[in-house]
């Protein structure tokens, strides 16, 4: 836990980043062997891209980085629970656990709404690990969206 910890820091600092940018506040890390192969935070604002989450630019940054689209023996850290959509690409890639901080009980798909990580149905699943620093990934969006109402 203390090892799942210390990457989630990173990933909060990654969706402190995404917040000045004006985005929701989510960051990814994705590791392999105890070292960073690739990081995301939301972008689809910006980037005027809606799969522009935090968890597809770190998966697009480790396909570029290591030449290839499967990430076996790899762990995605990010700060809140994975969408239908990121959670998709996350199988496909066959990222072998996430961890995740906030669950997301709107449109989680690790637990919270659906269950597709760790499905049976499908050909990978994929290991979670939730609430990992819940209180500050869950904490940081709260603030983000009580901000934007009172604006």
């Amino acid at each position: 836990m203390e090892n799942d910890e210390h990457w989630m820091q990173r990933a909060l600092e990654l969706a402190r980043h995404a917040e000045v940018q004006g985005e929701v506040p989510v960051g990814a890390v994705l590791v392999l062997n105890n070292e960073i192969i690739a990081e995301g935070w939301n972008q689809p604002v910006s980037s005027h891209d809606p799969s522009a989450h935090a968890e597809m630019v770190a998966l697009r940054s480790a396909g570029e980085k290591i030449k290839n689209y499967r990430f076996c023996d790899t762990t995605l850290y990010v700060t809140l629970e994975p969408c239908v959509m990121c959670a998709g690409a996350l199988i496909h890639a066959r990222v072998a656990r996430t961890v995740f901080g906030a669950e997301d009980p709107k449109a989680g798909a690790a637990g919270s709404v659906f269950q597709i990580l760790n499905s049976d149905r499908l050909n990978h699943q994929c290991a979670i690990t939730s609430g990992v620093l819940k209180k500050e990934c869950a904490g940081m969006l709260q603030e983000f969206f009580r901000k934007r109402r009172n604006a």
